[in-house]
């Protein structure tokens, strides 16, 4: 055999190598990423979600994965993201469907049922769709609350009722959210459908408005720029905010305290129950992993981390509240809460009602 002829031997072989290997790599390449994907869980979820890293630490190494949380801003953005990407979603896992939206999200689709085994654990109050694609992981109540020096200083009884704010004693006290682009505003406005009903809560509103009550985009600036023990030079000394938001001055104090600068009115008629819920987004890719997540989150010990990161209540009953919680966190007796299927039936129609009917007027 000719030089020539070896050489064309070497080189088609090296060739064919060359083809074979790129495959190889190719295979390699895409086997990878593959396995990234796998070990990769995305949770889609609101801005403010909090949990204590050491939770999330330990539960990537037990299970040899990464968590990628995905901000999207307030809750109704974070469910708008899922709905409009469904039939190929961003996440595996949804974090902060709120009852208010827990039928949008239901007649949606964007859920997948998973009866997580840690639901015997919960309450059944709480389970509010018995197909278990959205499972309870907190609850909270919004309330309106009050600096309490303030009210000692000036010799002012603590309303306690809705009606009570109209009067002109409390002319000017009040602060609270626009419904329409904050949770707890969107919370007190049910909470005066709940009590004035349909035909009443226009009404109700503009008399709030007579009597001088200050309205803001979000909870931030009506509690630390408007709010009077809020940190702020702020005017109003009531607030809607939460029931456990008492509990974050002394959680947070270098020395302890015998008693809250802040305090909720948890009187009947004054709260309206929230319940948040996750669940696994439909079409996901990585299943196991996603039911390994939701399971740790409704655990005893991350259902522990919730009141001190968002200053919330664990649904689970044998789950330990942080001290502070019990000395000045104190939940109301019977807050309202409308069905959630009659919310989604009228709530626009309500937004749109309020824009027209009292934002006109203030």
């Amino acid at each position: 055999m000719s030089k020539f002829h070896i050489e064309r031997l070497v080189f088609t072989a090296m060739r064919k190598f060359c083809v074979v290997g790129m495959v190889l790599c190719l295979l390699v390449l895409l086997a990878s990423a593959a396995l990234a994907q796998d070990n990769t869980l995305n949770v889609l979820t609101y801005s403010s979600f909090a949990v204590s890293e050491d939770l999330v630490a330990k539960f990537e190494a037990e299970n040899n994965v990464k968590i990628q949380f995905i901000e999207s801003g307030d809750t109704p953005s974070v469910l708008n993201r899922a709905i409009l990407t469904k039939d190929s979603p961003i996440a595996d896992v949804i974090i902060g469907i709120n009852n208010v939206l827990l039928s949008r999200a239901l007649t949606n689709d964007v859920l997948e049922p998973y009866a997580s085994p840690m639901l015997e654990a919960i309450d059944d109050s709480f389970k509010l769709d018995s197909e278990n694609r959205a499972l309870p992981f907190d609850f909270g109540d919004v309330c309106i609350n009050y600096d309490v020096a303030w009210f000692a200083e000036k010799g002012l009884p603590v309303p306690q009722t809705l009606e009570e704010l109209t009067d002109e004693k409390y002319q000017g006290q009040l602060v609270v959210e626009n419904p329409a682009s904050s949770a707890p505003g969107e919370a007190f406005l049910l909470l005066t459908v709940a009590e004035f009903g349909e035909d009443g809560f226009v009404d109700y509103w503009n008399r709030l408005i007579e009597n001088k009550i200050e309205i803001v985009s979000d909870w931030s600036t009506a509690y630390f720029t408007n709010f009077t023990a809020g940190g702020g030079n702020g005017l109003q000394p009531m607030v809607v905010s939460y029931d456990a938001s008492p509990a974050a001055a002394p959680m947070y104090s270098e020395t302890p305290m015998e008693e809250a600068p802040t305090a909720a009115i948890v009187a009947d008629g004054m709260c309206y129950r929230m319940v948040e819920f996750l669940g696994i987004l439909n079409n996901t890719k990585n299943r196991a992993m996603a039911e390994k997540f939701v399971d740790a989150f409704l655990s005893v010990e991350w259902q522990e981390d919730l009141p001190g990161q968002m200053f919330v209540y664990p649904v689970r009953s044998d789950a330990n509240l942080p001290e502070v919680f019990m000395k000045f966190a104190i939940p109301p007796a019977n807050p309202a809460a409308l069905e959630s299927d009659y919310v989604e039936a009228n709530y626009e129609k309500w937004i749109q009602t309020w824009n027209d009917e009292v934002l006109i007027n203030y």
